[in-house]
């Protein structure tokens, strides 16, 4: 936590160039001891006790969630949503409400479209989970934006969670989990592909948890500067042989739509995105569902309620 809160302090004194080669730095020296458990780890794959399976028989599923970090990214989300449509993907789009404007306009239009969106976090300055009292005072804003986007689904900046927090929020899903990431700053994966339901045990409120299982796109196109999306297809392939669910991050802000210009410190070509949802096209035609998390939320809730207490359901 100390180590946490000091980078975050730091962080504004750094270059974007130095903060990148920091931490490119760091998750070079991070991949040996994590070879084993990343992009897989083996008992991830474990399937939950009673599991049925995905509507109509679908082989695995297909989350697609977007982090918008910055007005640059919230300029490039017509971009990405476009791609999502032109090969038949439905996504959200997580938004950070008190960091950047927001125009309803833009939001509206992600809505209207097809896609979904979520809050993300409450300004993305890593001081969320700092004390309860500031979690506390900052979830009333996060719920209160929940209300006026008309969003159900929350997800935290850089991954930081404590789910009997968030439980707080009004929320149907959470999705500030990983099965396993080791280059998080909270990196205690939940080793599971598949979702969950977390229930708060004092108040008893509880939501769908939808940890992501792919490795963010961050990771491995800025900072390990992959060149295709071999990790993406070799993760995918090893979750459709145990049914789970592939959930990927993919952030507009380090996007470079622009496929003739250079991309920049912390951007990566639109193509490889591109690659990827070709290839889940293309290899698993008619093998997958491809929810927006809401959709998939409510099929989860109404899974797991039912299978503990049919009572519960609609309560």
């Amino acid at each position: 936590m100390f180590l946490r809160d000091f980078y975050y302090l730091l962080k504004p004194l750094f270059s974007r160039r130095l903060q990148i080669a920091i931490r490119r730095m760091i998750i070079r020296q991070q991949l040996l001891k994590s070879k084993y458990v990343w992009p897989i780890n083996k008992i991830s794959g474990n399937v939950p006790e009673c599991w049925q399976g995905w509507p109509d028989g679908k082989r695995f599923a297909v989350i697609i969630t977007h982090d918008v970090e910055s007005s640059r990214g919230m300029n490039r989300c017509k971009n990405l949503a476009e791609i999502d449509s032109q090969y038949g993907f439905k996504s959200s789009f997580n938004i950070v409400p008190y960091k950047y404007p927001v125009p309803p306009e833009a939001r509206l239009w992600l809505q209207s479209n097809g896609f979904e969106v979520g809050v993300h976090d409450y300004n993305h300055d890593g001081k969320l989970y700092r004390t309860k009292k500031i979690f506390d005072e900052r979830s009333l804003a996060i719920n209160k934006c929940l209300k006026e986007w008309n969003a159900c689904g929350f997800r935290s900046a850089s991954m930081h969670h404590n789910l009997a927090w968030i439980a707080n929020l009004e929320i149907l899903y959470d999705c500030s989990t990983f099965d396993t990431d080791p280059f998080e700053p909270q990196s205690d994966g939940v080793n599971t592909i598949f979702p969950f339901w977390y229930q708060q045990e004092d108040t008893a409120k509880g939501f769908v948890e939808i940890p992501y299982t792919l490795p963010q796109d961050f990771t491995l196109f800025v900072l390990k500067k992959e060149k295709s999306c071999r990790i993406w297809q070799e993760k995918l392939k090893w979750i459709v042989e145990k049914g789970g669910m592939a959930t990927v991050i993919v952030h507009p802000d380090y996007i470079n739509f622009e496929k003739n210009s250079k991309n920049g410190i912390d951007e990566y070509s639109c193509s490889l995105y591109e690659d990827f949802l070709k290839h889940i096209k293309t290899e698993y035609h008619g093998k997958y569902w491809n929810p927006l998390p809401k959709e998939f939320a409510l099929f989860v809730k109404e899974y797991e309620l039912n299978l503990k207490d049919p009572s519960l359901y609609n309560s």
